[in-house]
């Protein structure tokens, strides 16, 4: 061994020794706020269950906002001492400033895009007058608040194209305000909307359908169960006191309920939904003059049957009755009966994602092994052609109106940024129109899939994405990100976040849980209600299969998930606190005996069970993250993260399993929480807050892998 190389590894040495001891050190110092201790229990079936932090479920008190200072002056002391936070902010600003494109979609005589010039709060909706125009700012949203904490919601122009009328997000809530805008002059009307959530726009006419609840009280609006979802329409230039009600449903408050009408006007479609998976069909032939209310079209809530397009007097629908992997079918309203239905596009061994319409033609997407496969057929569902894609990856935008030729849809995967194409229909011809340029070569890096056994025997497979050159040596730095439920799939996508990671030398590895959707209704009910530990069981196998496969260690695992994805990181760090170094749960459902009591919570009961009831109660406590938590536990290096207005999953979930983990956490490794100010659950949030956020979670994380920069 040469001098050199001698002297190269024992300054590495004496650097990991170094950097080993900074980090014992610095933990061993945290003092964490002491959290007031209250005699609250509840009786579940006969099961006394204490909850001394139920004072914390109140974000209004003075005791509450104080302990949200109090932990995050702790964190952030902590976070400030990690001597290359700084670097990695730098470095994050490099890689996010790049130009950001959406893909076009024509209006009028307009085609419209979004762009971020690189580090813009928002992106800001720009309009030209043909592909070669000259663009022009249509909306800014970062002229709509001092910190660009707006964001655009959902947006719709009516048919002729004079109006459009747009939903805003302020502070990552839920609650949406609209607004209608003429236009040629850009000028806003006086319509202003209020109470809008989980609500599409849809124009008639000169007006249009949206859903709100009535207006909350101000003090619990941010945490207060939402009750009697409504449809209105509302007519442009009047009050909204003035909207005409729709659809209300007074028999059942927890319901949520959506219209939308085909692109023809004719059909008025209402979606009812009694949580996050199965729906009610209605409709409203408007040339019908003898109908003057909704009619059943198909009865919920056993699937989730959605519908694409009218065919004349009919109406084309996707569904998984009898489907698992889902079908389209041809449906007469006259006579909806299921015996009467006409299959148009068989079940197929890949699960059916949805189906566009544009041109006279059907556009479906499927999932092959979490990767995007689009298929084109023509309106009676005669297959076409297979439209040839890049690669592994994730294509979005296969729709458009009746009479476009041409429409145009994005493809990314891991390792490669958002790519737009332009696509011409009668042809199936796909032509590049804008690439992205990041400051990174996409050559230096890599994704493969690899599968690996789960505990019950399920083959389940996970994204490896890392710089070319890759050793299998046990000391690998390893990223598992997680979801696991609601029906939606972890697919390829690019993040120049993760990207930093890669560039560290980490590898960033995303599993395909049940729950999800890469595999249909079946691989979705096998990860919910009482099948629910098959989910954390696959997080935990694919921790142990890349350990065992030698791409890490348990000193060298992270793991992350948000909001559903968080409740699966706080379910594995209590289930198996040594198999991983850092657990980095965000803005999670973390108390699974009240979270069905907040805001929308109670939608999801269909996905998860409820307490309340005695035969789903014992398999919710025995994963649930907060009761969960024992005394005396090494617990992993944990930095919980949520936002003061995150009305999907209220920070109480995160409040109180920070205060219950710092209690019970006996060891070296750091317990943390941050909490983001004007911020919600995640959608809308702005650059500066999400480089903000990434530099924390990534000086955390490489600080306590012991990896340096």
């Amino acid at each position: 061994m040469s001098k050199f190389n001698h002297k190269h590894i024992v300054m590495s040495v004496m650097m990991t020794f170094t950097a080993g001891t900074m980090v014992a050190q610095q933990n061993a110092s945290l003092t964490y706020p002491v959290a007031r201790k209250v005699d609250t229990t509840d009786n579940y079936h006969g099961q006394i269950v204490a909850d001394p932090y139920r004072w914390l479920e109140d974000d209004n008190s003075e005791e509450t906002k104080a302990w949200v200072e109090a932990e995050n002056r702790v964190t952030q002391d902590y976070l400030s001492a990690i001597p290359f936070r700084s670097k990695i902010k730098q470095r994050l600003e490099e890689l996010w400033n790049y130009p950001k494109y959406g893909s076009p979609f024509r209006e009028g005589k307009y085609y419209y895009f979004y762009k971020n010039d690189g580090l813009q709060n928002q992106a800001v909706l720009y309009r030209q007058t043909g592909l070669n125009g000259t663009p022009e700012v249509f909306i800014d949203p970062n002229k709509l608040s001092e910190k660009g904490t707006a964001a655009l919601g959902s947006m719709s122009f009516s048919k002729d194209g004079k109006y459009v009328a747009y939903l805003v997000a302020k502070a990552g809530s839920d609650w949406q305000e609209g607004f209608v805008m003429d236009v040629e002059t850009k000028q806003l009307l006086s319509d202003k909307l209020d109470w809008i959530k989980f609500s599409g726009l849809s124009w008639k006419g000169d007006g249009f359908y949206y859903s709100r609840y009535d207006a909350p009280d101000e003090d619990s609006k941010l945490s207060k169960k939402n009750e009697f979802h409504k449809v209105y329409f509302h007519k442009v230039g009047t009050a909204q006191a003035d909207d005409q009600l729709v659809y209300v449903d007074k028999e059942h408050p927890l319901r949520n309920a959506g219209v939308g009408l085909t692109e023809d006007e004719r059909f008025l479609i209402l979606g009812t939904t009694e949580g996050t998976s199965g729906r009610e069909v209605w409709y409203w032939d408007t040339k019908d003059a003898a109908q003057k209310e909704f009619r059943l079209l198909i009865k919920g809530f056993a699937f989730d049957p959605s519908v694409i397009e009218n065919v004349g007097d009919h109406l084309l629908v996707r569904t998984n009755h009898d489907a698992p992997n889902y079908k389209v079918v041809l449906i007469d309203p006259k006579h909806p009966e299921k015996e009467n239905w006409k299959t148009v596009i068989p079940e197929q061994p890949e699960v059916l994602q949805g189906v566009g319409t544009a041109g006279g033609k059907l556009f479906a997407s499927y999932l092959k092994d979490a990767s995007t496969r689009i298929v084109q057929y023509d309106m009676k569902g005669k297959m076409e052609r297979n439209i040839a894609l890049p690669g592994i990856g994730t294509a979005g935008g296969f729709g458009g109106k009746a009479e476009d030729r041409e429409f145009f849809y994005t493809f990314t995967s891991f390792v490669a940024p958002p790519t737009i194409y332009k696509y011409d229909i009668p042809t199936g011809q796909s032509t590049l129109f804008r690439k992205t340029e990041v400051k990174f070569n996409p050559a230096d890096y890599e994704t493969k899939q690899v599968f690996f056994t789960s505990k019950d025997g399920t083959k389940v497979p996970i994204f490896l994405s890392y710089k070319k050159g890759l050793r299998l040596n046990g000391q690998n730095p390893v990223l598992l990100y997680g979801y696991g439920g609601f029906n939606i799939p972890m697919t390829p996508g690019f993040s120049v976040s993760n990207l930093f990671f890669m560039e560290q030398g980490g590898i960033y590895a995303v599993v395909n849980l049940r729950g999800g959707s890469e595999y249909g209704e079946a691989w979705h009910k096998a990860g919910m209600l009482d099948k629910k530990q098959n989910v954390f069981d696959d997080f935990i196998g694919a921790a142990e299969f890349l350990v065992r496969e030698k791409y890490t260690s348990p000193q060298k695992l992270a793991i992350r998930g948000g909001s559903n994805g968080g409740l699966l990181v706080g379910a594995c760090m209590t289930q198996r606190p040594e198999l991983f170094k850092v657990a980095l749960p965000a803005v999670g459902v973390m108390d699974m005996l009240r979270y069905q009591k907040f805001t929308i919570g109670w939608a999801w009961v269909v996905e998860y069970g409820s307490s309340e009831k005695a035969e789903q109660f014992p398999y919710l406590i025995k994963y649930s993250p907060l009761h969960n938590l024992k005394k005396g536990t090494h617990y992993p290096a944990t930095l919980v993260t949520t936002a003061d207005h995150d009305d999907r999953v209220v920070p109480a979930h995160s409040f109180k399993f920070a205060a219950t983990l710092q209690e019970a956490h006996q060891g070296s490794n750091p317990v943390l929480i941050r909490v983001e100010t004007q911020a919600g659950h995640g959608a809308g949030k702005p650059t500066s807050k999400l480089i903000d956020e990434a530099t924390d979670i990534w000086a955390f994380t490489m600080y306590n892998l012991g990896m340096t920069m």
